[in-house]
């Protein structure tokens, strides 16, 4: 594929399908959806705290845990600063967990992170690059704070005001971009793995434990904090998608479009393909769980 080509899929049709997803959100959601933030308040903002303090420790801490080289450590910490993604959402519908909270939590997050990231990137790009042979990108946080605007929070707004004066309209439109996040997610991976094949492969075996091992203990530190608040077997498994479940076509606009940096997006690439085996399993296990809750009551 020429350079022209991947400038074009980095530039163009990553962003357009990252916006895509989150106008798909906005077309779900409501002014008075925010109130499900206070009816449920335990449970939203141990998730938003853990998305928004533990999983960047644990995105340094397993990086240094594993000797991940700077380029891999840091492409394993952008996905651990990043927000919860629409996929997550639909895997906890499948796995009938708490849409709600789900929504609620991926939305809460979608926006605050669009201030974080920026700032916490500015922070990690020198830290881990400066003294490797990696080439060190520049960022601008009010530029970059805009990029993310832009891409995130403008085509939620979008979705909202369509739901708000046409909420037929929205409902049909938003049956049909269902699912949009999957399939943006499956194309931004493989046309990333497809360019940077040999690169993916030849970190192969570095990287996924260190992957296994932040994914893991990202779902692992969900179900903990939904146990010591007492919430039941669908509060719980929310919580662990939500940790787990990373929005990975934001992770992989951040390091192809923003930063320029095919290298990074390797570990994002494989995190990608195991969050979803790792929530796939967990919705098994818990469904079962859920049923046998159901039957008690």
């Amino acid at each position: 594929m020429s350079p022209e080509a991947i400038a074009f899929v980095n530039q163009t049709i990553v962003p357009c399908g990252l916006a895509l997803i989150m106008f798909s959100m906005g077309l779900t959601l409501a002014l008075r959806d925010f109130a499900a933030i206070l009816s449920g308040v335990r449970a939203a903002a141990a998730g938003f705290a853990t998305h928004l303090l533990v999983l960047p420790l644990l995105g340094l801490a397993v990086g240094a845990l594993f000797g991940l080289s700077p380029e891999l450590a840091l492409g394993l910490f952008i996905i651990s600063i990043c927000p919860a993604g629409t996929t997550s959402n639909a895997l906890t519908f499948v796995g009938r967990g708490n849409l709600a909270l789900a929504v609620v939590l991926t939305l809460m997050t979608s926006v605050v992170t669009v201030f974080t990231i920026p700032i916490l990137l500015r922070w990690a790009v020198p830290w881990f690059l400066d003294g490797s042979n990696a080439a060190v990108p520049q960022l601008d946080i009010v530029s970059t704070m805009g990029q993310l605007a832009r891409i995130t929070l403008a085509p939620i707004a979008f979705g909202m005001v369509v739901r708000r004066f046409a909420p037929d309209a929205a409902a049909r439109i938003a049956q049909r971009l269902r699912p949009t996040a999957f399939v943006v997610l499956v194309a931004v991976i493989g046309f990333s793995v497809m360019v940077s094949f040999d690169m993916v492969v030849q970190n192969l075996i570095a990287a996924t434990p260190a992957i296994y091992a932040l994914n893991i203990a990202a779902m692992a530190f969900g179900l903990i904090v939904g146990r010591l608040l007492g919430l039941n077997a669908r509060d719980r498994m929310t919580l662990a998608i939500e940790t787990g479940v990373q929005n990975a076509t934001l992770a992989l606009f951040l390091t192809l479009t923003v930063l320029g940096s095919l290298p990074l997006a390797v570990t994002q690439n494989i995190y990608g393909v195991v969050m979803l085996l790792n929530a796939t399993l967990l919705i098994r296990w818990f469904r079962r769980r859920i049923a046998s809750e159901a039957d008690a009551a």
